[in-house]
This record gives C-alpha cells, sequence and structure tokens, in this order.
C-alpha cells in the first residue's frame, strides 16, 4: 500500500526506528508497574515476594494452595472478554435503534447498557466456569491434549475478600463516590457556566479573572487546606447564629437542629477540591467554548431562543466532548487526592487512596503488603471503564481542545 504521506513528512527508517522504540520503552515503563501489582494481588506472599519473576508469575504454591488457570481457562477467557468488548463496539448504537424510541433514547441507552453489564456478569460467574470444566474435562481424557489443561498459572481470590469484605473496603469505596460525584457535578455546572460567559466576553475583566484563577491553581493544595481548617474545626460556633435568626434559622433546621461541625465531614473536603479543580475547570473549558462559532448562539437567538436555551439546547450539544474529558479530569482529581481527604476526614469518613495507606501504619505483615496491593488494584477498575466507554468523546475532546485557544 502506497504511502500518501507528503515526502517533506516522511520520516527515515532510522527515525521511524527510533519512535517506535521510544514508544515501547515509554509503553513498558509505564505499564508494568500496574500490571506487576495486579499479578501480585491474585497471589500468596510466598509467591508475590518470591525472588524469582516466574513464580511470581505462575505462582506454583498458589496453584497448589488454592486455585489455577490452565492454558484452556486462558484462551477461554480471552475469547470473553474479547467478544465482551467487541459486541457493544458493533451492535450497541443498531440494537439501541432498533429496540428504543427516539423520545425515550436516554433511558434506553442506560437500560440497555445496565442490561449487558448483568448479562456479562451472569455469563462471567456461572457459564464460563462451566464452560472451563467441560472442556478440561474433556482434554484431561485425552492424553496427547491433557498439557492443555494441566494447570499454569496460580491465582487466589483471598486477598479481595480480606480487603473488601473482612475490612469494609466498600465503606471507603462509597465515600469516594460520593466526594467524587459531589466535585464533579459542582465543578462542570459552575465551571461550564463561568466558562462560557467569559469566552463571549471581550472585557479586560475576563482576562484578569482568568490570571486571578490560574494563580489559586498554581497554589500547593496545603496552602488551600490551611486555610479552610479553622473554619471548618469552628463551623459549629462560626455559623450558631444563623440558627438562631427568624426565616433563615428557620429554613436551616430542616436539614439539622443544630449547626454542623465540617471537620471530618465530605462536604467540607467537596468544598476543597471544587476550590482547588475550578480554576483548572474554567481554562480548560472555555478553550472548548472558544472553538465554537459564536454564530451558534446568533442564529439561536434569532429563532427565538433565549440566552439560557440557546446555551443548554444548541452550545452544550456542540460541547459533550469537551465536558466528558473536563469532568474525567475532575474526576481523577478528586478520586486519586490523598492529602485532602486524610487531612479533613476521620476514620469512619475516609477515602480510598489514604484507606490503602493505613495498611501499612500497623504492624505489618506479608499478608497485609499483599492486602494493600489487591486494594490498590480494585481502586484502578473504574479508571479503565471510564476511559473505555468514554475513550472517543476524550480524544474528540482533547483534539478540539487542542486547535484552539
Amino acid at each position: 500500500m502506497e504511502d500518501d504521506t507528503p515526502k517533506a513528512l516522511r520520516q527515515t527508517s532510522l527515525l521511524k526506528v527510533g519512535s517506535y522504540g521510544f514508544l515501547a520503552l515509554w509503553a513498558l515503563v509505564a505499564a508494568f508497574p500496574l500490571v506487576w501489582v495486579f499479578v501480585m494481588s491474585f497471589k500468596l506472599p510466598i509467591d508475590a515476594f518470591a525472588q524469582n519473576p516466574l513464580d511470581v508469575m505462575f505462582g506454583p504454591h498458589t496453584a497448589q494452595k488454592d486455585s489455577a488457570f490452565s492454558i484452556i481457562d486462558i484462551l477461554l477467557g480471552g475469547v470473553f472478554a474479547y467478544y465482551a468488548y467487541q459486541i457493544p463496539v458493533r451492535f450497541y448504537r443498531t440494537t439501541l435503534d432498533y429496540f428504543v424510541p427516539v423520545q425515550n433514547k436516554n433511558m434506553g441507552a442506560f437500560a440497555l447498557g445496565l442490561s449487558y453489564v448483568f448479562i456479562l456478569v451472569g455469563f462471567a460467574f456461572y457459564v464460563l466456569p462451566a464452560m472451563s470444566h467441560v472442556l478440561n474435562g474433556i482434554f484431561q481424557s485425552i492424553s496427547a491434549l491433557s498439557l492443555l489443561a494441566k494447570p499454569l498459572i496460580g491465582y487466589t481470590l483471598q486477598h479481595y475478600y480480606a480487603v473488601w469484605v473482612e475490612n469494609q473496603f466498600y465503606i471507603q469505596f462509597k465515600n469516594s463516590l460520593v466526594i467524587t460525584f459531589g466535585v464533579v457535578t459542582i465543578s462542570l455546572t459552575v465551571g461550564t457556566l463561568a466558562a462560557y460567559a467569559l469566552s463571549r466576553t471581550a472585557s479586560n475583566l475576563a482576562i484578569w479573572l482568568l490570571i486571578i484563577a490560574l494563580v489559586f491553581r498554581a497554589l500547593p493544595h496545603s496552602v488551600l487546606v490551611t486555610g479552610y481548617l479553622p473554619f471548618f474545626i469552628n463551623s459549629k460556633e462560626i455559623l450558631g447564629p444563623l440558627w438562631s435568626m427568624p426565616v433563615i434559622g428557620w429554613f436551616l433546621s430542616l436539614f439539622s437542629q443544630t449547626p454542623p461541625t465540617l471537620y471530618g465531614q465530605p462536604l467540607a473536603v467537596i468544598a476543597v477540591l471544587v476550590a482547588i479543580n475550578q480554576p483548572f475547570t474554567i481554562w480548560m473549558l472555555r478553550s472548548f467554548f472558544m472553538n465554537v462559532p459564536k454564530e451558534l448562539d446568533e442564529a439561536a437567538r434569532v429563532d427565538g431562543c433565549t440566552h439560557f436555551q440557546a446555551f443548554r439546547k444548541v452550545i452544550l450539544p456542540v460541547m459533550w466532548p469537551g465536558l466528558i474529558t473536563t469532568g474525567l479530569f475532575s474526576f481523577l482529581l478528586a478520586y486519586n487526592d490523598y492529602l485532602v481527604t486524610s487531612l479533613l476526614l476521620d476514620n469512619q469518613n475516609q477515602t480510598m487512596v489514604p484507606a490503602i495507606s493505613a495498611y501499612f501504619n500497623r504492624e505489618t505483615t506479608a499478608t497485609d503488603q499483599v492486602n494493600a496491593i489487591a486494594a490498590a488494584a480494585s481502586i484502578t477498575a473504574p479508571l479503565f471503564i471510564l476511559v473505555v466507554f468514554f475513550q472517543k468523546q476524550i480524544v474528540s475532546g482533547l483534539t478540539a481542545g487542542a486547535v484552539k485557544g
């Protein structure tokens, strides 16, 4: 196949080898720790911390004491993973258009995605093990093919069970979801309105506001935490007068009979993380809004829309990839935060990232260390799901934001 790239832009063979080699090395260096941690989380401590890398990968002691995958199991799992990804990619849109009316597309898409998740879980936990048992039995009865059914890679789920059930890691997972949802919702709501207004004005005040926002974004997180901390600790005394006012006090008493102490509460962390994240959100969304032609606003106004209707019905649909991209960065900030959550939350309301470090704050055993590894591997799953699910919007948003702004 002939290369359509202009001759002046074509890379030399040496440059191709160098660039591809560098990318391969970077991918290996970046992916290796994550893959290795994931492998260790399914091994007994004697295999997880073995000096021989092959013992870590294959887990001979784990295979003897717990469970193991055969070559048949690995091939079957690979086929399942391939089609589990390919089926929604190829048939999701067609199925949605065929079964769901146009007026119910959003609810239909959610219901279809949820149904597919339940089907995958049922297939993975019931159908796949049954198929594996049958196939391994068949191949074991054939002497020439019995090697394919021989246990090869040992694995155990005891560390995940210890983390999620015995240590109740699901409580920290719930706290992380509450804080992350609050940060993403507030950041996108306020940031979208502010960025749209700043992108449609030529006032010098808008430039100064953006510069001030950038200065606040550059401040260390500990500075903001230190500034908020006295108010959170003394919030009960500071907010007390509001509960004494006639109308305001009656309204606030509907939610709480006494002024709350914000320290140790998720609301305090949400406020601080929004303050940290909001300047970045405004800057990023403004660059996306700058790429949207102002003629769209004018056309919507001519058709009878108000400013807010034009923003909601015309501009936001065009901005969807930018919102997804910005929302992902907001999600990562809140989901992966350690400093703010560890300083402002007590043990009862702690999130996942600081909770993992607690495994090393006590008298640490090898089992505790592998439990911490299993917990660390667990929290990466939502990130992969988000990236896979929104990959097209993310790529489209990053490309659009890089063109101008």
